[in-house]
């Protein structure tokens, strides 16, 4: 197997975006021009153009008339994930949890009305596939994170819920994703998040409505803090 060396137009694309990242280039204002960006990374054009064209394909900027880039404001309700969340501004993140506490905290209730056998099964074996994530410190679990909450959605037999949780699945799975990264290498807090799960599935296999709405706002609200705290101490965390 060979080992290719990073393209000169994918390093460029990547300092890029790290600089959008920062904010350095906030948007509604001009970025340099090409020459300009060439002389910065000491690269010819012809990179500088096809990283720009990247950016622009992936909506992150836009051309505008004289030919120069604008960094574009990103609006999460628009885009949908389609854009990395470290992009999302955070208080939009704030939004992306008010959305899911009043969702998933009624969704719970529902659930524990209507699951059946099988929605017990799909949601136990999200739970024993995030379970093993424990005892390996590399291991995100975002994938089986998802999954939990996608079948208490399916749970509610409401096909409204359902058609909303796949429309935001992607932006949902990179949110629970990053969150989950932050917790790499902390047993403690990984062990908290999968109690928490353990507690709406048994209220939701009880029937107990009440309850399982009550363990999913507490989950929600514990994720809620982590972003504050983050947000407080300057860390670029959105969920």
């Amino acid at each position: 197997m060979k080992i290719e060396r990073k393209k000169i137009s994918a390093q460029v694309l990547d300092q890029l975006k790290e600089m959008i990242k920062e904010g350095k280039y906030p948007p509604k204002e001009p970025m340099p021009s090409e020459n300009e960006l060439a002389k910065r990374f000491g690269v010819s054009r012809a990179p500088v153009r096809e990283a720009l064209s990247v950016l622009s394909a992936s909506g992150i900027i836009e051309s505008r008339q004289g030919g120069r880039s604008f960094v574009k404001e990103v609006n999460m309700a628009d885009m949908l994930g389609s854009l990395a969340i470290e992009y999302i501004p955070v208080e939009q993140v704030f939004e992306l949890l008010e959305m899911r506490m009043v969702m998933e905290t009624q969704a719970a209730a529902i659930a524990a009305l209507r699951r059946d056998e099988d929605d017990l099964k799909n949601m136990k074996m999200a739970l024993d596939q995030f379970e093993i994530t424990l005892t390996n410190p590399e291991a995100v679990g975002d994938q089986a994170d998802v999954n939990f909450h996608k079948h208490l959605i399916a749970a509610t037999k409401n096909r409204f819920m359902i058609q909303v949780m796949e429309n935001i699945d992607d932006l949902y799975r990179k949110a629970i994703a990053f969150s989950l990264q932050k917790n790499v290498g902390l047993p403690a807090k990984r062990e908290q998040v999968f109690q928490e799960h353990m507690s709406i599935f048994t209220a939701i296999k009880e029937r107990d409505e009440g309850k399982a709405a009550k363990a999913m706002q507490v989950h929600l609200e514990n994720v809620t803090n982590k972003l504050k705290v983050n947000e407080r101490e300057g860390k670029k965390v959105p969920l």
